[in-house]
């Protein structure tokens, strides 16, 4: 389900909006201020942010650079009143992935969210994602936010396997087979168990990935 954060401070305008997406199968929740969508997003990201420009508590381009500056891959969509060109050229240069102009057709806006995610899923294909832990394949590299976490070569690819199976339980043995028995060397049971530990010391949200006692690993969302 798409999950959408929506800051305006027009009620009726934000009602509306909600209504009709939700209407379409999304998940969306309405914040009055840039504060409280600030909070929201930290504790949780969403599947797309849907911004106005003028906010009772600040500018909707200062929430968009601030967003950028944490998430460079959240969708991010203004809807503003603010239609002259000079206007969508900063909107843009904030950060944003899209720019509607107020008044706007609600099924055009839902189609305009769709493709921007379809732009979006289609770029990101490289990269995994757990709550807020990203494994960007391309780069072999482990981020929490903008946090690059720096892993072994082990906790690396043991990460790879549980967040490509998130969800889904992860058996000790797959996990010795896959990370160490193809690469012709010999480890005991142990070293996987402290080698997730190191793991786990290296998050900052190690609950998302679940130890299933004397059986395995999950990795899943926990926000």
């Amino acid at each position: 389900m798409i999950e959408i954060y929506y800051a305006e401070d027009d009620e009726m305008i934000g009602e509306s909006v909600k209504q009709y997406l939700e209407g379409q199968n999304c998940r969306v929740a309405v914040f009055e201020t840039a504060a409280g969508i600030r909070r929201a997003l930290i504790a949780h990201l969403p599947t797309v942010v849907l911004l106005d420009w003028n906010m009772p508590d600040g500018q909707g381009n200062e929430l968009c650079r601030w967003i950028r500056e944490r998430w460079e891959g959240l969708p991010v969509i203004y809807l503003t009143v603010r239609g002259d060109s000079q206007d969508i050229v900063e909107g843009f240069r904030n950060g944003a992935d899209d720019y509607v102009v107020k008044p706007f057709d609600l099924a055009v806006l839902h189609s305009r969210i769709l493709a921007l995610l379809r732009r979006t899923e289609s770029a990101a294909g490289a990269k995994i994602v757990c709550d807020d832990l990203v494994l960007d394949k391309e780069k072999t590299a482990v981020f929490e936010g903008q946090r690059e976490i720096s892993v072994s070569q082990s906790e690396y690819r043991i990460l790879l396997m549980l967040m490509e199976n998130k969800g889904k339980t992860v058996t000790r043995s797959q996990l010795l087979e896959q990370i160490w028995d193809r690469s012709g060397s010999y480890v005991n049971d142990n070293t996987l168990t402290v080698t997730m530990k190191r793991l786990r010391e290296k998050l900052n949200n190690p609950a998302c990935l679940k130890t299933i006692r004397s059986f395995g690993y999950r990795m899943e969302d926990t926000k």
